[in-house]
Protein backbone atom coordinates (compact mmCIF):
# COMPACT_ATOMS: atom_id res chain seq x y z
CA UNK A 1 0.00 0.00 0.00
CA UNK A 2 1.00 3.18 -0.79
CA UNK A 3 1.25 6.97 0.32
CA UNK A 4 1.67 10.41 -1.21
CA UNK A 5 4.79 12.08 0.71
CA UNK A 6 7.13 14.51 0.21
CA UNK A 7 10.60 13.22 -0.58
CA UNK A 8 13.97 14.10 -0.87
CA UNK A 9 16.80 12.37 -3.22
CA UNK A 10 19.39 15.09 -2.64
CA UNK A 11 20.35 17.96 0.26
CA UNK A 12 19.68 21.53 -1.25
CA UNK A 13 17.66 24.65 -1.13
CA UNK A 14 14.11 23.44 -0.53
CA UNK A 15 12.80 25.15 -4.03
CA UNK A 16 14.95 22.74 -6.05
CA UNK A 17 14.72 19.07 -3.85
CA UNK A 18 10.92 19.53 -2.72
CA UNK A 19 8.89 16.82 -5.13
CA UNK A 20 5.96 15.07 -3.97
CA UNK A 21 5.83 10.94 -4.94
CA UNK A 22 4.71 7.99 -3.67
CA UNK A 23 6.05 5.81 -0.71
CA UNK A 24 5.05 2.81 1.03
CA UNK A 25 2.86 3.47 4.26
CA UNK A 26 5.09 2.74 6.77
CA UNK A 27 4.17 -0.06 9.36
CA UNK A 28 4.53 0.67 13.22
CA UNK A 29 6.79 -1.39 15.04
CA UNK A 30 6.84 -2.60 18.84
CA UNK A 31 6.28 0.57 21.16
CA UNK A 32 5.24 2.60 17.74
CA UNK A 33 1.80 4.05 16.31
CA UNK A 34 1.29 4.56 13.17
CA UNK A 35 -0.55 8.58 12.54
CA UNK A 36 -2.58 9.31 9.92
CA UNK A 37 -1.19 12.89 9.14
CA UNK A 38 -3.76 16.19 9.66
CA UNK A 39 -1.64 19.43 9.60
CA UNK A 40 2.36 19.29 9.88
CA UNK A 41 3.99 23.08 10.03
CA UNK A 42 7.05 24.06 8.06
CA UNK A 43 9.77 25.10 10.93
CA UNK A 44 13.18 26.26 10.39
CA UNK A 45 15.66 23.14 11.55
CA UNK A 46 13.12 21.19 8.93
CA UNK A 47 14.43 23.41 5.90
CA UNK A 48 17.80 23.34 7.84
CA UNK A 49 17.91 19.32 7.40
CA UNK A 50 16.46 19.61 3.82
CA UNK A 51 19.57 21.63 2.93
CA UNK A 52 21.70 19.19 5.20
CA UNK A 53 23.00 21.93 7.46
CA UNK A 54 21.36 20.73 11.06
CA UNK A 55 22.50 18.54 13.36
CA UNK A 56 22.08 14.62 11.93
CA UNK A 57 21.43 13.75 8.28
CA UNK A 58 18.75 11.46 7.64
CA UNK A 59 19.54 8.49 5.24
CA UNK A 60 18.29 9.57 1.61
CA UNK A 61 15.61 9.24 -0.12
CA UNK A 62 13.89 10.71 2.89
CA UNK A 63 10.60 12.44 3.95
CA UNK A 64 10.80 15.61 5.71
CA UNK A 65 8.42 16.73 8.65
CA UNK A 66 9.21 17.21 12.52
CA UNK A 67 5.58 17.45 13.84
CA UNK A 68 2.14 17.05 13.30
CA UNK A 69 -1.25 16.62 14.23
CA UNK A 70 -3.25 13.49 13.32
CA UNK A 71 -5.28 10.56 14.56
CA UNK A 72 -3.49 7.10 15.08
CA UNK A 73 -4.02 4.59 12.39
CA UNK A 74 -2.45 1.61 13.64
CA UNK A 75 -0.87 0.35 16.94
CA UNK A 76 2.39 -1.10 17.35
CA UNK A 77 2.92 -4.57 19.16
CA UNK A 78 2.90 -3.90 23.21
CA UNK A 79 1.51 -0.48 22.56
CA UNK A 80 -1.01 0.55 25.58
CA UNK A 81 -3.26 2.85 26.73
CA UNK A 82 -3.44 4.87 23.24
CA UNK A 83 -6.59 4.03 20.65
CA UNK A 84 -7.00 4.17 17.20
CA UNK A 85 -8.49 7.19 16.03
CA UNK A 86 -7.49 8.99 18.81
CA UNK A 87 -6.22 12.24 18.11
CA UNK A 88 -2.80 13.48 18.92
CA UNK A 89 0.33 15.88 17.91
CA UNK A 90 3.85 14.64 18.39
CA UNK A 91 7.69 16.42 17.40
CA UNK A 92 10.39 15.11 17.10
CA UNK A 93 9.59 12.88 14.71
CA UNK A 94 10.92 12.12 10.84
CA UNK A 95 8.61 11.37 7.85
CA UNK A 96 5.30 13.83 8.67
CA UNK A 97 5.08 15.52 5.17
CA UNK A 98 3.24 12.28 4.28
CA UNK A 99 -0.14 11.19 4.41
CA UNK A 100 1.22 8.27 7.42
CA UNK A 101 3.80 8.72 9.52
CA UNK A 102 5.20 6.53 12.73
CA UNK A 103 6.19 7.50 15.94
CA UNK A 104 7.17 6.38 19.58
CA UNK A 105 4.28 5.49 21.30
CA UNK A 106 5.24 7.46 24.13
CA UNK A 107 5.83 10.45 22.47
CA UNK A 108 2.63 11.43 21.01
CA UNK A 109 0.58 13.70 23.03
CA UNK A 110 -3.46 13.41 23.08
CA UNK A 111 -5.31 16.67 22.42
CA UNK A 112 -8.90 17.34 22.81
CA UNK A 113 -11.08 18.32 19.97
CA UNK A 114 -11.53 21.82 21.14
CA UNK A 115 -7.61 22.71 20.24
CA UNK A 116 -7.48 23.48 16.42
CA UNK A 117 -5.83 21.87 14.35
CA UNK A 118 -3.54 24.68 13.73
CA UNK A 119 -2.36 24.75 17.87
CA UNK A 120 -2.23 20.88 17.95
CA UNK A 121 -0.07 20.72 14.97
CA UNK A 122 2.88 23.31 16.27
CA UNK A 123 2.00 22.49 20.56
CA UNK A 124 5.16 20.84 21.14
CA UNK A 125 8.63 21.81 19.40
CA UNK A 126 8.48 25.60 19.73
CA UNK A 127 5.97 26.08 22.66
CA UNK A 128 7.84 23.40 24.78
CA UNK A 129 11.00 25.05 24.13
CA UNK A 130 9.54 28.81 25.41
CA UNK A 131 8.11 27.38 28.42
CA UNK A 132 11.10 25.60 29.51
CA UNK A 133 12.56 29.13 28.93
CA UNK A 134 10.31 30.52 30.90
CA UNK A 135 10.94 27.79 33.52
CA UNK A 136 14.17 28.79 33.21
CA UNK A 137 14.42 32.63 33.66
CA UNK A 138 12.76 31.60 37.20
CA UNK A 139 10.50 34.92 37.52
CA UNK A 140 7.22 35.38 39.56
CA UNK A 141 3.85 36.96 39.08
CA UNK A 142 4.36 40.75 38.91
CA UNK A 143 7.93 40.82 37.53
CA UNK A 144 9.25 42.27 34.12
CA UNK A 145 11.04 40.60 31.23
CA UNK A 146 11.98 41.78 28.31
CA UNK A 147 12.57 39.51 24.63
CA UNK A 148 13.89 41.45 21.83
CA UNK A 149 12.84 40.04 18.10
CA UNK A 150 9.38 39.52 19.94
CA UNK A 151 7.27 39.30 16.77
CA UNK A 152 9.11 36.05 15.87
CA UNK A 153 7.49 32.50 17.10
CA UNK A 154 9.72 32.55 20.35
CA UNK A 155 8.96 36.21 21.02
CA UNK A 156 4.94 35.36 20.71
CA UNK A 157 4.73 32.25 22.57
CA UNK A 158 7.24 33.48 25.39
CA UNK A 159 4.48 36.60 25.81
CA UNK A 160 1.93 34.67 25.99
CA UNK A 161 3.17 31.68 28.78
CA UNK A 162 4.32 34.41 30.57
CA UNK A 163 1.36 36.48 30.46
CA UNK A 164 -0.56 33.22 31.60
CA UNK A 165 2.16 33.58 34.52
CA UNK A 166 1.23 36.78 35.44
CA UNK A 167 4.89 37.72 34.41
CA UNK A 168 4.87 41.17 32.65
CA UNK A 169 6.73 41.02 28.95
CA UNK A 170 8.12 44.06 27.69
CA UNK A 171 8.37 43.16 23.58
CA UNK A 172 11.09 44.89 21.35
CA UNK A 173 11.15 45.01 17.58
CA UNK A 174 13.14 46.98 15.39
CA UNK A 175 10.80 48.56 13.14
CA UNK A 176 7.66 50.45 13.81
CA UNK A 177 6.06 48.58 11.06
CA UNK A 178 6.70 45.39 13.55
CA UNK A 179 5.59 46.67 16.24
CA UNK A 180 2.14 48.04 14.91
CA UNK A 181 1.46 44.23 13.72
CA UNK A 182 2.35 42.47 17.02
CA UNK A 183 0.04 45.22 18.95
CA UNK A 184 -2.40 44.61 16.28
CA UNK A 185 -2.03 41.11 17.78
CA UNK A 186 -2.81 41.94 21.55
CA UNK A 187 0.95 42.48 22.43
CA UNK A 188 1.66 45.18 24.70
CA UNK A 189 3.77 47.12 25.31
CA UNK A 190 5.89 47.28 22.53
CA UNK A 191 8.86 49.73 21.55
CA UNK A 192 10.75 49.88 18.77
CA UNK A 193 14.78 49.89 19.25
CA UNK A 194 15.68 51.56 16.26
CA UNK A 195 13.51 55.03 18.06
CA UNK A 196 16.34 56.95 19.35
CA UNK A 197 14.42 57.42 22.93
CA UNK A 198 13.29 53.50 23.46
CA UNK A 199 15.27 53.05 26.39
CA UNK A 200 13.77 55.87 28.31
CA UNK A 201 10.15 54.75 27.26
CA UNK A 202 11.00 51.42 28.47
CA UNK A 203 11.60 53.29 31.91
CA UNK A 204 8.35 54.88 31.84
CA UNK A 205 6.21 51.90 30.02
CA UNK A 206 7.64 49.64 33.49
CA UNK A 207 6.89 52.39 35.97
CA UNK A 208 10.57 52.54 37.06
CA UNK A 209 10.28 48.76 38.12
CA UNK A 210 13.30 46.50 37.29
CA UNK A 211 13.64 44.31 34.52
CA UNK A 212 14.95 41.24 36.27
CA UNK A 213 15.49 38.96 32.63
CA UNK A 214 16.02 40.11 29.55
CA UNK A 215 16.25 37.37 26.27
CA UNK A 216 18.76 37.81 23.35
CA UNK A 217 17.47 36.40 20.29
CA UNK A 218 19.37 39.00 18.01
CA UNK A 219 23.01 39.06 19.26
CA UNK A 220 25.65 41.46 17.88
CA UNK A 221 25.09 45.09 19.84
CA UNK A 222 21.26 44.29 20.53
CA UNK A 223 23.03 42.13 23.45
CA UNK A 224 23.91 45.27 24.73
CA UNK A 225 20.97 47.12 24.23
CA UNK A 226 19.68 44.70 26.39
CA UNK A 227 21.87 44.88 29.28
CA UNK A 228 21.36 48.64 29.66
CA UNK A 229 17.77 48.51 30.69
CA UNK A 230 18.84 45.24 32.67
CA UNK A 231 17.70 45.68 36.59
CA UNK A 232 20.40 44.83 38.96
CA UNK A 233 21.21 41.83 39.54
CA UNK A 234 19.29 40.74 36.39
CA UNK A 235 19.90 38.26 33.59
CA UNK A 236 20.64 38.12 30.52
CA UNK A 237 20.02 34.72 28.68
CA UNK A 238 21.17 34.28 24.97
CA UNK A 239 18.92 31.80 22.53
CA UNK A 240 19.73 32.75 19.34
CA UNK A 241 21.94 34.74 16.84
CA UNK A 242 19.62 36.76 14.17
CA UNK A 243 22.28 39.08 13.38
CA UNK A 244 24.05 36.83 12.92
CA UNK A 245 27.10 39.07 14.57
CA UNK A 246 28.90 37.58 17.91
CA UNK A 247 27.63 38.84 21.10
CA UNK A 248 28.87 42.81 21.64
CA UNK A 249 29.06 43.42 25.70
CA UNK A 250 29.87 46.46 27.52
CA UNK A 251 31.48 45.25 30.78
CA UNK A 252 30.60 48.09 32.71
CA UNK A 253 26.63 47.33 33.00
CA UNK A 254 27.57 43.54 33.84
CA UNK A 255 29.88 44.28 36.76
CA UNK A 256 27.89 47.43 38.21
CA UNK A 257 24.59 45.76 37.69
CA UNK A 258 26.19 43.11 39.08
CA UNK A 259 24.61 41.02 35.84
CA UNK A 260 24.51 38.07 34.80
CA UNK A 261 25.13 36.33 31.07
CA UNK A 262 23.95 33.10 30.23
CA UNK A 263 22.66 30.87 27.10
CA UNK A 264 19.38 28.55 26.55
CA UNK A 265 19.78 25.81 24.28
CA UNK A 266 16.23 24.23 23.82
CA UNK A 267 17.11 20.89 22.78
CA UNK A 268 20.01 20.47 25.55
CA UNK A 269 16.74 21.12 28.01
CA UNK A 270 14.86 19.11 26.48
CA UNK A 271 17.36 15.85 27.19
CA UNK A 272 18.06 17.05 30.78
CA UNK A 273 14.51 17.12 31.94
CA UNK A 274 13.04 14.03 33.48
CA UNK A 275 9.69 12.10 31.97
CA UNK A 276 7.81 13.84 34.92
CA UNK A 277 8.85 17.41 34.30
CA UNK A 278 8.37 17.19 30.50
CA UNK A 279 4.13 15.63 31.55
CA UNK A 280 3.90 18.69 33.95
CA UNK A 281 4.96 21.46 30.98
CA UNK A 282 2.82 19.40 27.99
CA UNK A 283 -0.14 19.28 30.35
CA UNK A 284 0.23 22.75 30.95
CA UNK A 285 0.73 23.78 26.99
CA UNK A 286 -2.40 21.37 26.09
CA UNK A 287 -4.58 23.10 29.10
CA UNK A 288 -3.75 26.22 27.67
CA UNK A 289 -4.60 25.59 24.51
CA UNK A 290 -7.82 24.07 25.20
CA UNK A 291 -9.17 26.98 27.16
CA UNK A 292 -8.32 29.20 24.25
CA UNK A 293 -4.57 30.86 25.77
CA UNK A 294 -2.19 29.24 23.50
CA UNK A 295 -4.20 29.84 20.21
CA UNK A 296 -0.96 29.59 17.32
CA UNK A 297 -2.03 30.53 13.85
CA UNK A 298 -1.29 28.97 10.42
CA UNK A 299 -0.95 31.37 7.40
CA UNK A 300 -1.88 28.95 4.52
CA UNK A 301 -1.99 24.98 4.66
CA UNK A 302 -0.48 23.88 1.10
CA UNK A 303 -1.39 20.54 0.14
CA UNK A 304 1.62 17.95 0.15
CA UNK A 305 1.84 18.60 -3.61
CA UNK A 306 2.89 22.00 -3.38
CA UNK A 307 5.56 21.23 -0.36
CA UNK A 308 8.49 23.47 -2.49
CA UNK A 309 5.84 26.63 -3.13
CA UNK A 310 5.19 26.19 1.01
CA UNK A 311 9.02 25.94 1.94
CA UNK A 312 9.56 29.00 -0.10
CA UNK A 313 6.52 31.11 1.57
CA UNK A 314 7.65 30.01 4.99
CA UNK A 315 11.03 31.84 4.53
CA UNK A 316 9.33 35.10 3.43
CA UNK A 317 9.84 38.13 5.95
CA UNK A 318 6.81 40.06 7.20
CA UNK A 319 4.54 36.72 8.73
CA UNK A 320 3.00 36.67 11.65
CA UNK A 321 1.63 32.97 11.22
CA UNK A 322 3.06 29.63 10.17
CA UNK A 323 3.25 27.77 7.26
CA UNK A 324 1.88 24.57 6.81
CA UNK A 325 1.08 21.29 5.10
CA UNK A 326 -1.48 19.48 4.79
CA UNK A 327 -3.44 16.00 3.90
CA UNK A 328 -7.02 17.27 2.57
CA UNK A 329 -8.45 13.81 2.31
CA UNK A 330 -7.86 12.26 5.84
CA UNK A 331 -8.47 15.76 7.73
CA UNK A 332 -12.04 15.84 5.81
CA UNK A 333 -11.19 19.33 4.41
Amino acid sequence: MNMRAVVIEAFGEPRDVLTAGERPVPEPGPGEVRVATTLAPIHNHDLAIIRGVYGYRPELPAVPGTEAVGRIDALGEGVTGLEVGQRVTVSGVQGAWAEYFVAKAAGVVPVPDSVSDATASQLLAMPLSALMLLEDLNVEAGQWITINAANGAVGRLLNLLARARGVKVLNLVRSEAAAKSLRELGFEPVLDTESGDWQQRAAEVTGGEPIVRAVDQVSGKAADDLLAVLGPRGELITFGALSGQPLVLNPGPIIFKQAVVKGFWGSKRAEEIGGEERRRLITELVTLAAQGVLDLAVETAYPLEQAAEAAAASERPGRNAKIALSAPALSGE
